[in-house]
């Protein structure tokens, strides 16, 4: 136990030097994308209440929140009401405030929004597109230089999952060993960490601090083409299958008005050149509507483990 609280905090301290500015463990800021006084002290329209949407560190703060907040000023300036943005460290927090109804929108996972869905009435947006499709997989990676070629050579060896609810960055390492091996983290790796995004668990793997790691194929696309210096220094030895891509959901009881404006918004965003070029350095190509039954495999998955 001792070992893997050292191991993560050298991970930490690193990363938090790869990445400048993440700021401090345990601080959730928000973006207020209309930052307006009000002089009067009168009832608000629902109207002029704050839209609240939430992001989970699927990958460093500071990212996160550069990826997100051209997308979500357009968002304020197109329904023209105020948004702000409210940043959590885990899937699991984001998920406890959809369910409290503390925010309203939410850009999560597919096991989050499975759980979600199942247990209190999450309802789907839309999804993400790459490469014409709304699916991605899990990549599990090493160092290039590693000499290790398959899932098997990583026994005994440390690993880096992303967060307990993440579909590609736990659960689908999960399954494999438990379906291929009949073990556990704890009998399989010398040790293995918690990242709780998806880039660090890439650095991670890219700077030696653990030998391999389960990590999001959209966000490894992406980064590749954004930091080819961190993911030239690794590389992908096993695939999933593919899975319906990480949503958009609304909380349970979101007004239905308000819900179809955001399903428009996000559905045409291709169609404005504005719209694309924030896709773009989303890594994605649009957003689309997408069916429950898509998450069906990721239900079965997260069955199996239970």
């Amino acid at each position: 136990m001792t070992s893997r609280w050292l191991l993560m905090l050298v991970l930490f301290l690193l990363l938090s030097l790869v990445v400048d500015g993440c700021g401090e463990t345990g601080q959730y800021p928000y973006i207020d994308f209309n930052d307006t006084e009000q002089v009067q002290n009168v009832a608000k329209k629902s109207e002029d209440m704050p839209l609240r949407v939430a992001l989970a560190a699927m990958t460093s703060t500071k990212s996160s929140i550069s990826y997100y907040e051209e997308l979500l000023d357009l968002l304020s300036k197109t329904l023209n009401r105020p948004v702000k943005l409210i940043q959590r460290n885990t899937y699991a927090e984001v998920n406890q405030l959809l369910r409290t109804g503390q925010i309203d929108v939410a850009f999560i996972c597919t096991y989050s929004y499975v759980t979600g869905h199942d247990q209190f009435g999450l309802e789907l947006v839309a999804a993400p597109v790459k490469n014409g499709e709304p699916k991605y997989q899990s990549y599990i990676i090493v160092r290039r230089d590693s000499g290790i070629e398959s899932f098997a050579d990583l026994k005994g060896k440390k690993f880096a999952f992303t967060d307990p609810m993440s579909t590609t960055g736990y659960l689908y390492p999960m399954s494999l060993l438990k379906k291929q091996y009949n073990s556990s983290p704890e009998k399989f790796f010398a040790d293995y960490i918690f990242t709780f995004s998806h880039d660090n668990s890439i650095k991670a793997v890219s700077h030696g601090i653990v030998d391999g790691a389960a990590v999001e194929s959209l966000v490894f696309k992406h980064m590749a083409e954004n930091e080819p210096e961190v993911t030239s220094k690794v590389k992908i030895i096993k695939k999933s299958s593919e899975f319906a891509s990480p949503p958009v959901v609304a909380r349970p009881g979101l007004d239905k008005s308000l819900k179809r404006q955001l399903v428009r918004f996000l559905t045409t965003l291709d169609d404005t050149e504005q719209g694309r070029k924030i896709l773009a350095k989303m890594g994605l190509e649009e957003f689309r509507q997408i069916d429950d039954a898509a998450y069906d495999s990721v239900r079965a998955l997260g069955r199996e483990l239970r």
